[in-house]
């Protein structure tokens, strides 16, 4: 698993949030959230910045650039 998809999944579940949730929050579909929880695709740059908002972290951290 990459680092972002274990971070995003990491943070949904810490944030007690199914990913219905996290999927209303970033206007997203549900569908997205868990193709990027599987490592099966990564979200545009303007998402990967609202995920980073939302959980008040950092882009680095959500790449894995930084702990």
């Amino acid at each position: 698993m990459n680092k972002f998809a274990e971070r995003l999944k990491e943070l949904r579940l810490e944030a007690n949030l199914s990913q219905r949730d996290l999927a209303k929050a970033l206007g997203v579909s549900q569908p997205a959230v868990a193709r990027w929880e599987a490592n099966l695709q990564t979200p545009n740059i303007d998402v990967l910045m609202a995920v980073a908002k939302f959980f008040d972290v950092t882009t680095d951290y959500l790449l894995g650039l930084e702990d």
